[in-house]
């Protein structure tokens, strides 16, 4: 999608195809399944945890921030990641919005 096209649809839609963007990766989904898991902020163990390079983890966990998916706090040295917890929210009324339109859709044959 074009950034000149973004304007052609609504802000709820825009921000649905950010969050899908910024989990459409394995690595992505792995590394918030594991934040999700610890419910609790996690600084150095994703790389240890997960086996994938620091500058890997760095990258992914810049662009989960960048979504607003994960917010991260400073503590000394190292900055600590944990799911954002407003944004989850709203995102799980947006998919059970999605789902709610395509229900009667799901029901019946089509095509």
């Amino acid at each position: 999608m074009g950034a000149t096209k973004t304007d052609l649809f609504s802000k709820k839609q825009n921000d649905l195809a950010n969050m899908a963007k910024a989990i459409a990766h394995p690595a992505r989904i792995a590394i918030l399944q594991q934040l999700i898991k610890t419910n609790s902020c996690i600084c150095g163990d994703l790389v240890e945890d997960l086996g994938l390079a620091q500058p890997t983890i760095s990258q992914h966990l810049k662009e989960l921030k960048n979504a607003g998916l994960i917010q991260g706090k400073i503590e000394g040295a190292s900055v600590c990641y944990c799911i954002n917890p407003k944004i989850w929210k709203q995102y799980q009324q947006f998919f059970a919005d999605l789902f709610i339109d395509v229900k009667g859709f799901i029901e019946k044959e089509c095509c």
